[in-house]
Parts: structure tokens; sequence; C-alpha cells
């Protein structure tokens, strides 16, 4: 068995990370930090509330640390606990800049440790499906992929996603997803544009960005996401020679954990068929749409995962290389939407 400190008992926290250890073989909640609350020890009886970080790391069974806190907070964290031997699973963005992404990989190298980033999205079933029908050639030579993130929510909320401050807004928020998305299909691309700005009145930081990725032999991949969309476009829309896939909606998962189920049961993660993607066959001049079945998404395979690492039984299926990859293309963005231009895609890991 293997003890968990959860850092942070917010939504993501308590929605995206406390249930899903729980969930999982081999893993048991030991303890939460939370500063004010025992909420948590409410949720979960047994589980021993602190109130810092150093308390955290005085309880000697905890082997690994998960961090949902935000997101200007991680690099701290993640650095006490690696220097106190801990392993670690941090929440999405990693960090709020590169360098320190940087640096706190090397650090983990060093220490011998697991770091490794929540990148759960992965584990939505609509992206197996769709990963599986590149995998399969059902769509023939890829032109363009197109993955976006709408919400409607006109008026700026209380809430530090959306007040000043390094890692803010929702750029940082929902692009981490949609970056690694792409970057686990398709590679780094070679070279970058994106616009980052603010839609809403009073929105003090991003609220809605495009990021296009470049690609050989003309194929772009595109991704956006928006904050004033009462009529959300596709999830997932991807054209290649032979097809194209669309795909509305997102998966189930996120709204069952926001609503408390739990994650128990063989129908945990199977989609409605009324919200599968289609796939449109093209074969000259006549198009034949198709029901796809969506296939089910699980995120308990991502702890899974990182138990297994930490018993010696598997390799991380988010490697640091994977997260850094993913913050070298938020930094490169921010850099290309200030400038206005097409960026070259220069890490080489």
């Amino acid at each position: 068995m293997i003890d968990v400190g959860l850092i942070g008992f917010g939504l993501g926290g308590k929605a995206f990370h406390a249930p899903v250890i729980t969930a999982v073989d081999g893993l048991r909640l030991a303890a939460v930090l939370q500063r004010h609350e025992n909420t948590a020890a409410q949720t979960y009886p047994g589980v021993k509330i602190v109130r810092s970080v150093e308390e955290l790391l005085a309880v000697p069974s905890i082997r690994l640390v998960a961090i949902s806190t935000p997101n200007d907070t991680h690099y701290a964290y993640v650095k006490a606990c690696l220097e106190a031997g801990r392993d670690v699973v941090v929440d999405k963005p990693f960090t709020t800049t590169f360098a320190e992404a940087k640096e706190l990989a090397e650090l983990a190298r060093k220490r011998g440790r697991l770091l490794t980033v929540y990148q759960e999205r992965r584990l939505d079933g609509d992206f197996l499906t769709l990963k599986k029908l590149i995998a399969e050639g059902a769509l023939g030579r890829l032109v363009h992929y197109e993955s976006t993130f709408d919400r409607c929510r006109a008026v700026v909320r209380d809430s530090w996603k959306e007040k000043p401050g390094a890692g803010c807004g929702v750029f940082f928020d929902l692009a981490p997803h949609l970056i690694d998305d792409a970057l686990v299909l398709f590679g780094p691309p070679e070279s970058l544009l994106a616009d980052i700005r603010n839609e809403r009145d009073r929105a003090i930081n991003s609220d809605a960005f495009d990021l296009t990725f470049y690609y050989p032999q003309g194929f772009r991949a595109t991704i956006s996401a928006n904050t004033l969309a009462p009529v959300p476009r596709a999830h997932f829309s991807v054209r290649g020679t032979r097809a194209e896939f669309i795909k509305h909606n997102l998966d189930p998962q996120e709204a069952l954990l926001r609503a408390g189920q739990k994650m128990e049961g063989e129908s945990w993660g199977l989609e409605k068929e009324a919200d599968y993607g289609t796939l449109y066959e093209i074969d000259d001049a006549r198009v034949t749409p198709r029901k796809i079945p969506t296939l089910r998404g699980d995120y308990r395979a991502y702890y899974a995962n990182v138990r297994d690492v930490l018993l010696g039984r598997a390799k991380p299926d988010v490697t640091l290389e994977d997260a850094l990859r993913v913050m070298y293309a938020l930094e490169l963005a921010e850099q290309s939407s200030a400038a206005r231009q097409i960026l070259p895609w220069k890490l080489s890991l």
C-alpha cells in the first residue's frame, strides 16, 4: 500500500485527485493539506488533516504527494516535496515558466524521484477514440486537426484563475490539456502561431485563445478556447483525405466527479450513444456518415500507472519530457501572441 498526501482540497483536489486516488487499488489517501477546513476528513474518514506542507512531509509513511493548488504555488510545493524525498504528481500546468519546470525536472532526476504532471485528459474516451481512428488510418492522410474547449461564462468570476498573476487565465487553465493532446498525437511542430486575448468586459487576463501548430506537408493542428460561447463548437474536428471525424460534447467523467459520483462499476466513463462522434467517410463525391462508439474513458488509469511506476512495474505515461514540451509550448505561444508572428519550435530534448 502506497500512502498519498494531497496538497489542496479545492475543486481540483476534491473532484479530480482525491476520488481517483481512493479508487485505485494499492493507493491510500493518508493526509490532506487544508489550511482552514476539515471537509476532506468528512468525505474520507480516517484521513489526517494537516495545515502546512511541513506538517504533511513530517508524516513518515507518505511516499507520494499530489499537488492541486493555484498554479503559482506549484514550483515551491514540488521543490519542497522532492527535497524531502517524496515522489510527486502535480496538477497542470507544471509550473508558470519553462525555466521553473526545467529546474524541477533536473532536481527530480538528481534525487531519483518520480515527477509527473496530471494530464488526465489523455484518458478521455473521445480522445482515446480519436487516437485509435488515427492509428488505424480511418481518416487517411491527415490534413487538419481542430480541438476546442468552449464555455459560456460571460461574467468574470471571483476566482484566483481570473485575477492578475502568473499562470492565471483561460490560456494556462485549458491550453495545457489541448497542447498535450496535440503533442501526444502528432509530436512537436515545426513552428506555431498564437493569439491569446481578453474578450469579456472587465476581463483582467486571457479568456480566449487560438493556437496553430504547423507540421510538414501542410498539416496543421489548431487548438482554441473561448469563454463567450453560448453555442460551443465541436470538441474535435479532424479532417483527412478519406474521412472527417466530428465529436461534440466532453467526456462525461468530469461532470460525474463534480457531482460526487464514486468511480466504480463497469459503466464508469461510458458515454451515451447520443453523444457518440460521427465519422464522415468520403468516397469520390459521396459522403457516408457513421456513428463511432466512444471508447470508455477512465482517469483511474493515470494513478494506476503512477502506482506501478513506484512499484517498479512500469514507466511513467506522462514523462518529464512530455511535461517540458507542454511548458515550452505555453511560453512560446505567449511570445508568438505578443509578437503577432509565427515562431519556430527550437526545443530539443
